[in-house]
């Protein structure tokens, strides 16, 4: 397709991507969205055969309904100038087959990661009854930021119906074609499960599992050969991770994994500890008895016993009648006769067994038709020469409605054409009549809903009707028809009777004490004491203490401040002695000053008090006397109390009192 060229008018061609078996694909502007896209264009050689074309518009169509993180999205279809082309989103990166080739050794880690989120695409896809019947590395896509993308989906079923023989083009596929696929039956779920274990052969070993000078010959070894073991590539590879290999490759669609998601699952756990001892994986089916068939009699030594019983017969005559000419000639020609008639009656025996073989059904393997409508499985079955003959309706947990869940015969199994095969059908989900459970112990609820397949929330309540641990209230109704695995039940659980946490009263009046206890149906009783801290008519102190849980009617108590405690005011009249100095004092006193009249020394004097205002490690008063002295201390208190004071002369102690009270 020439560059600069636009597909009806909105896609410019800017560049090409690559080429493949049945279409080119382009790098494209979107001119409407501005966006890079990828345009796949069906082959020139394609655009006369109907049946590709109807089955490439059927297929992209129905890769447009496939929203999945790990899908190329599929943005629109078309058709220009007999161009059959599909728009997709551009993936800027490379495809797995070069990153195998650019990283290998992958590591373990790295493996599972990468097969993880191409495991999620295909579970996807076969959750909407697609099968992707192409997959390889090279439909595999990872960008610059390691999200891996599967493109092509529903183009392969279209290139499915071209000859493998036609080598280059199909080359690549056929490393990676299931069994049944290169015996020419038909594609199924486990197809795409066999191509993903090869998938994950290549990223463990760096190579595929047979290589051949045709497609043919590749193709032949996939259900003639043992798969190498990835182990005599690298014997570290877990035994558990080959056996995923081993399992998802198995030859025969019975023993492979029955879905993608039991394939990821048994992939997430193969690193694990706990599977370190796991022992190789052998297909069931090759460890059945070898059953020994009845051998067929043939018809030839009959024959021959016949025809020696003849010649005996004709040696006798031949004995008794040889002088006999004309009768010898007779039972000759009667011999000739009945040799003749029995090499007929021979022919046309052979030829009975061999028109029979010919006509006679061949056979063929049940198509997996799990998840396809009823009329989309008859289809599928007609396509094999089998007939459905009866439909039988079932509950399916993983099935959506109306969509078939499994056959009899089942899925893989190898019938003679025209055999009768029936279908079931899923009708949802099976529902449960709820029961009553009110009354009942919870812990015995909620492990019995638990079984069934619920979910459960709890609500706690108090009650004074139901007893601790039971149940008051349940979310869904008795005799209400519900899914289990679709349904939380909400259970509210009795407390007992209601608990009241008690309150920080610090700072109530005795009136907001009292609404709280007639608001929680409390008994309080009021005692009251003098505080120099809580204003009056405050709470001091409350018993229970705040945060204490207390029920319904119990008594507590509050020590209501009556403000600080009145005091009163006395005095009390001290005598303070004069002490003469000593004499070596006096000395010194007379030296420095003999020229001066001598005077009296004075004293110093400290009083020091406790009361309601003062403390004894404080001064109250400091002053110095030359004489006798008496003086007034006045002393606060509040009733009750005592007081104390102390005085101190020239740094001794000469009078100390305590238990100082008004006289």
């Amino acid at each position: 397709m020439e560059m600069g060229k636009k597909l009806n008018g909105r896609y410019k061609i800017i560049g090409t991507v690559g080429a493949g078996g049945m279409a080119n694909v382009y790098l494209a502007k979107d001119l409407i969205l501005e966006r890079d896209v990828a345009v796949k264009v069906l082959r020139f050689d394609f655009r006369d055969d109907q049946d590709t074309i109807r089955r490439f518009k059927r297929e992209a169509l129905a890769a447009t309904e496939l929203t999945h993180p790990n899908i190329v999205s599929v943005y629109d279809i078309g058709e220009e100038e007999n161009n059959q082309y599909i728009v997709m989103e551009y993936v800027k990166g490379m495809d797995l087959k070069h990153y195998i080739h650019s990283n290998f050794p992958i590591p373990y880690q790295k493996v599972l990661d990468i097969m993880r989120q191409i495991l999620a695409a295909v579970a996807e896809a076969h959750k909407n009854s697609i099968i992707h019947r192409d997959l390889k590395p090279q439909n595999v896509l990872i960008d610059e930021e390691g999200t891996v993308k599967i493109t092509d989906f529903g183009i392969a079923v279209a290139l499915s119906q071209t000859s493998i023989t036609q080598t280059n083009s199909l080359l690549g596929s056929v490393h990676y074609l299931s069994p049944e696929q290169a015996r020419g039956g038909m594609a199924t779920k486990q197809s795409d499960i066999y191509s993903l274990g090869i998938i994950l052969y290549e990223l463990l070993t760096g190579n595929v599992p047979f290589e051949g000078e045709s497609a043919v010959s590749i193709a032949l070894k996939h259900f003639q050969e043992s798969l190498p073991s990835v182990k005599d590539f690298d014997h570290r590879i877990p035994q558990p991770l080959e056996n995923v290999v081993l399992k998802a490759t198995a030859k025969e669609t019975v023993d492979r994994y029955r879905t993608v998601q039991e394939m990821a699952s048994d992939l997430a756990t193969s690193l694990t500890p706990q599977r370190i001892n796991e022992p190789k994986f052998v297909p069931a089916s090759m460890m059945e008895k070898t059953k020994v068939l009845e051998p067929i009699v043939p018809v030839a030594p009959t024959v021959m016993a016949e025809e020696k019983a003849a010649e005996a017969e004709t040696a006798k005559e031949d004995k008794k009648n040889k002088k006999i000419k004309k009768d010898k000639k007779t039972k000759k020609k009667k011999r000739k006769i009945i040799w003749l008639t029995l090499l007929l009656l021979v022919l046309v025996f052979v030829g009975s067994m061999v028109a029979l073989a010919l006509t006679a059904p061949k056979d063929v393997f049940v198509p997996d038709v799990i998840g396809m409508s009823k009329e989309e499985a008859e289809e599928a079955l007609s396509m094999v020469n089998l007939t459905v003959k009866t439909t039988i309706i079932e509950t399916s947990e993983d099935v959506e409605a109306g969509l078939i869940t499994r056959t009899d015969p089942e899925t893989g199994t190898s019938v003679k054409e025209e055999t009768d095969v029936n279908l079931y059908v899923s009708s949802g989900k099976e529902t449960v009549s709820f029961r009553d459970y009110i009354g009942e112990p919870y812990e015995e609820v909620k492990a019995e809903l638990i079984e069934q397949g619920f979910d459960t929330k709890r609500v706690d309540a108090s009650s004074e009707t139901y007893p601790e641990g039971t149940i008051m209230e349940q979310s869904v109704t008795e005799g209400e028809e519900v899914v289990p695995s679709e349904t939380t039940v909400t259970l509210t659980v009795s407390t007992g009777e209601a608990m009241i946490e008690m309150r920080d009263l610090t700072g109530y009046s005795e009136k907001g004490v009292q609404d709280y206890a007639n608001e929680n149906v409390l008994t309080v009783t009021f005692k009251e004491e003098y505080s120099n801290d809580i204003s009056e008519g405050q709470v001091i102190s409350q018993d229970p203490a705040a945060g204490e849980l207390l029920s319904s009617g119990t008594p507590f108590s509050v020590v209501i401040s009556l403000g600080k405690q009145p005091v009163q005011t006395f005095s009390k009249k001290v005598s303070i002695p004069y002490a003469e100095p000593k004499a070596e004092e006096e000395s010194e006193k007379e030296s420095e000053s003999s020229s001066q009249e001598s005077t009296p020394v004075p004293n110093e004097i400290i009083i020091y008090i406790e009361d309601e205002e003062h403390t004894l490690d404080k001064e109250f008063q400091k002053f110095t006397i030359t004489e006798d002295f008496e003086t007034v201390i006045p002393f606060v208190l509040q009733e009750g109390d005592t007081a104390s004071y102390r005085i101190e002369r020239d740094g001794e102690v000469i009078e100390e009192k305590t238990n100082v009270t008004a006289e």
